[in-house]
């Protein structure tokens, strides 16, 4: 079965950096799509980034320029780098993974627990 950790959360000024981990347990990691979402209070998750299994990567339009999003099929890890942090960037962050999918979608199968990112202004 596949397991999600995520890790780098926490508190950050505006214009601040933070770097998010999502770790997988199970098999083939190479062969997922792998990807970040976010919800902040009273808001629907939203697809942050993605990265396909051929290191494709997709950006939401909210936060193309600031964030980045790289796999390390070695280390069976997801990052997200977020640069240039912004209030409205505050939400829990949640990382999926899909092993049908180049890219995730809020329908993908495995999730992971959520971390939390606040930007203070």
């Amino acid at each position: 079965q596949v397991q999600l950790v995520e890790s780098g959360g926490g508190l950050v000024q505006a214009g601040g950096s933070l770097r998010l981990s999502c770790v997988f347990s199970g098999r083939t990691f190479s062969s997922y799509g792998m990807g970040w979402f976010r919800q902040a209070p009273g808001k629907k998750r939203e697809f942050v980034a993605g990265i396909s299994w051929s290191d494709i990567t997709y950006m939401a339009d909210s936060v193309k320029g600031r964030f980045t999003i790289s796999r390390d099929n070695a280390k069976k890890t997801v990052y997200l780098q977020m640069n240039s942090l912004e209030p409205e960037d505050t939400a829990v962050y949640y990382c999926a993974a899909d092993p049908r999918r180049a890219m995730v979608t809020t329908d993908s199968p495995f999730w992971g627990q959520g971390t939390q990112v606040t930007v203070s202004s």
